[in-house]
């Protein structure tokens, strides 16, 4: 009995080195129109962003920086870190935190 299942289940599968039916190995048109759909998309994507990066100065350093500089008067370039302190600890009198209940 067990062997006549596995037989009718077995006759339905096909494994990749045994194709079967009319239609294997057939691509259909839908792929087609959707590998073209891509790249037409792609194509135009590429060209807005051409168009887009074409209105971009060649630099972004301001023409009159006098105004910048006067912001920054008062700053110090390369100024270094101060060391940072230990924050003071806790002394014995301090009673322990209680936990809420």
């Amino acid at each position: 009995m067990t062997t006549l299942a596995w037989e009718l289940l077995a006759q339905g599968t096909s494994t990749p080195s045994s194709p079967q039916g009319p239609e294997f190995g057939k691509a259909s048109p839908l792929g087609l129109v959707l590998v073209v759909a891509l790249l037409v998309g792609t194509v135009l994507l590429i060209r807005s962003m051409n168009k887009q990066l074409r209105k971009l100065p060649d630099t972004f350093e301001p023409e009159h920086p006098e105004a910048d500089q006067a912001a920054d008067e008062g700053t110090e370039r390369g100024a270094s870190i101060t060391e940072v302190t230990e924050p003071e600890h806790k002394t014995e009198q301090d009673p322990p935190a209680k936990p809420a209940s």
